[in-house]
């Protein structure tokens, strides 16, 4: 188990992350609603970004998900172990992925 100050440090960094996430999500969403172009052609551009836009709306939401969780983790004292083996989770993947909730081994 990771010590009290880096778990500190770990829950701040991903609350700021959701705060990202929040706000990117809210500018796509305020985006996808803004196009309402009456010209077929210009509507037919704008709904490719709007595909765009709506994967990365999707990707943000994950995120967003697995973020709430791991701060569930957090409070609940298992942040950093492995839900699947129990194992704690190295330093290095937890500073890639923060919000994981597996070791290398069982994220294969």
């Amino acid at each position: 188990m990771q010590a009290k100050t880096q778990i500190s440090t770990r829950k701040a960094q991903l609350e700021r992350r959701l705060v990202e996430l929040g706000a990117r999500l809210e500018a796509i969403e305020e985006e996808l609603e803004s196009h309402n172009d009456p010209d077929w052609s210009e509507l037919a551009v704008e709904r490719e970004g709007d595909e765009v836009l709506e994967a990365t709306g999707e990707a943000g939401q994950i995120e967003i998900r697995q973020i709430r969780n791991a701060l569930q983790r957090i409070e609940v004292g298992d942040y950093g172990t492995c839900v699947r083996c129990g194992e704690d989770i190295a330093e290095a993947r937890l500073d890639a992925i923060p919000w994981t909730p597996l070791c290398r081994s069982c994220a294969k």
